[in-house]
């Protein structure tokens, strides 16, 4: 993916729908950069964001109209399903300190809410994990869950409770008077205010004294006292006690009056559209609302993975640099060169008619020039371009193969790389096809100089090709020149490098001119060095697709973070 791709200014979200469908397509994008060597944290987290946007928020997004659905939430024994009895008006859910189906929900909803809702909100609730209940006293549009107990020794049970904690739009936590402050229950409060989720909290079990009912609440009250839970209104969470023992002759219900406020609100629901339309509303906001800690870390994993990108392709990138600019500095100095090719050529150049060719100069045998080369040796243009270009492979290779060492050797005391490097053991030298790749694109290269050559001589056909050495001879010579050229410095000075050099840059210098000599060499060069740059980068990419983007992460990061801001008006 490209750099920068998302780098535009994202567009104001105005709509909580908006909201919902911008953090599913970060999440998304996260989940598709999680690599394989990443925190297992890490990875939990954008799993967990994907799939809780995906199967909780986007489809109560996409019905806000569906059936509001309200859960009965607590731990074992607080009187849950007396509670659902009591609101369906009808035995529906088995009561007792133990539930008869360990692993099943209880939902109570008519037949069109509860087809709606499996297609919804509770599409990711297994649907054996949800008993269904005689729809006969169900109101259409409001459905009520009696969920497993939170505290079950049964993981699956709190795994769908908490499931149904993520799909519920009100929560009625139901407790004792003896267990509302236990850690778990507490915990689970906790969560249901980090969702957002409209609570109301009934007591069961209480003194009949009112007095100490009153000391009861007050107390469960200051317990939560510091926890954002959110009321049916958005106002202050409304607390009902019922006092112990009140129940109808049956035994499976409340008495009436006794559930008389929790039966006025839900009753309120199942008449009013608007306001349960309303609540569904509240219970979406609360839930994006409620993702921020989620988004928060999941951002935090985001830069930490950019900021480790970032170090492995600054390692990357040094070592190749490094190698790449050695390799700069070997070719322009010539001594990666082998003596018997330099030997080779030089014996060419030091012919006598082309030392002659230089004693007496262009100028004073313009008329006899093709004489003066007649009878020259044949160039040995095939064997020195294959030697010399072979050479250039050799060191370019070796170089290649130093860099990818440095970079698997520091990568290597990191976890993450480390593993990678064990499963692919090219990564600690070049490529093995590096020098299949390079071979050919030196022998086009060899073949610019040529065409560099002949344009060059163009306006000097009779002096260079007329001549016996040719256009594929000059551009050898100048293929050599690139590696060495001596700028004047004298062969005794420098050994058979500068004294090969020298006689080839006088060649080239008698035939086009000293300024033409030095900018064709010097293209020459350039063509050269991007060459091979680019082949230093393809072989540092073998790298950098191991690693994440930084810019795209950061970017991501960045717009995680910046997903719950204040809609814009």
């Amino acid at each position: 993916m490209a750099a920068g791709l998302y780098l535009a200014t994202p567009k104001a979200v105005t709509s909580l729908p908006e909201r919902a469908e911008l953090i599913a397509t970060l999440a998304d994008r996260r989940a598709a950069l999680v690599r394989e060597d990443e925190a297992a944290g890490a990875k939990d987290r954008a799993r967990q964001l994907r799939d809780h946007i995906r199967a909780y928020v986007l489809p109560r997004v996409q019905a806000l109209e569906s059936p509001l659905l309200v859960v009965l939430l607590g731990p074992t024994g607080a009187g849950k399903s007396t509670l659902m009895n009591t609101l369906a008006r009808a035995t529906v859910s088995r009561t007792g300190i133990l539930r008869p189906t360990t692993r099943e929900a209880v939902l109570l909803a008519t037949d069109a809410d509860a087809a709606t809702l499996r297609r919804g909100a509770l599409a990711g609730i297994g649907a054996g994990q949800i008993m269904r209940a005689p729809a006969t006293t169900a109101s259409a549009g409001l459905a009520i869950v009696d969920a497993p107990d939170l505290d079950s020794v049964e993981r699956a049970n709190r795994v769908i409770a908490d499931a149904l904690v993520e799909a519920a739009d009100l929560g009625i936590f139901v407790t004792s008077a003896t267990r509302y402050a236990d850690k778990v229950p507490f915990d689970v409060v906790q969560r249901i205010a980090a969702r957002g989720l409209p609570l109301l909290i009934v007591v069961n079990r209480m003194p009949a004294e009112g007095s100490e009912q009153r000391v009861v609440l007050e107390d469960l009250r200051r317990v939560l006292k510091d926890t954002a839970l959110r009321g049916i209104d958005d106002a202050r969470v409304q607390m009902v006690g019922v006092a112990e023992g009140r129940l109808d002759p049956s035994g499976e219900r409340l008495e009436a009056e006794a559930a008389a406020p929790v039966l006025q609100r839900v009753d309120e629901l199942a008449r009013d559209r608007e306001r349960r339309l309303a609540l569904a509303r509240r219970a979406l906001e609360g839930a994006l609302a409620g993702l921020g800690p989620l988004l928060s870390s999941v951002a935090g994993d985001v830069e930490h993975a950019a900021a480790e990108a970032e170090v492995l392709r600054s390692i990357t990138t040094k070592s190749y640099d490094a190698e790449l600019a050695a390799l700069f500095d070997e070719l322009r100095g010539g001594t990666f060169l082998r003596t018997e090719v330099l030997r080779h050529w030089e014996s060419y150049v030091k012919a006598d008619q082309i030392t002659r060719f230089f004693s007496r100069g262009l100028g004073r045998i313009r008329g006899t020039i093709v004489a003066v080369f007649r009878g020259m040796p044949e160039a040995p243009v095939g064997v020195v371009e294959k030697e010399v270009t072979s050479d250039v492979v050799a060191v370019a290779v070796s170089r290649a193969t130093e860099a990818a060492r440095r970079v698997a050797s520091e990568w290597s005391s990191r976890e993450g790389p480390a593993a990678q490097l064990g499963r692919d053991h090219t990564l600690w030298s070049a490529s093995p096809d590096l020098a299949a790749r390079i071979q050919p694109r030196l022998h086009d290269w060899v073949g610019s100089i040529a065409t560099d050559v002949q344009a060059r001589g163009a306006g000097k056909r009779d002096l260079a090709f007329g001549v016996s050495l040719g256009v594929n001879a000059l551009a050898v010579a100048a293929m050599v020149g690139v590696f060495a050229h001596t700028a004047g410095v004298t062969g005794t000075e420098l050994g058979i490098v500068a004294a090969t050099g020298f006689l080839n840059q006088k060649l080239l210098q008698a035939i086009f001119g000293e300024a033409a000599m030095r900018e064709m060499i010097a293209n020459a060069r350039e063509r050269l060095e991007a060459l091979l740059r680019e082949e230093f980068s393809i072989e540092r990419s073998r790298y950098e697709r191991l690693t994440a983007d930084p810019i795209e992460l950061r970017t991501l990061a960045e717009e995680l973070r910046s997903s719950t801001a204040p809609l814009a008006a």
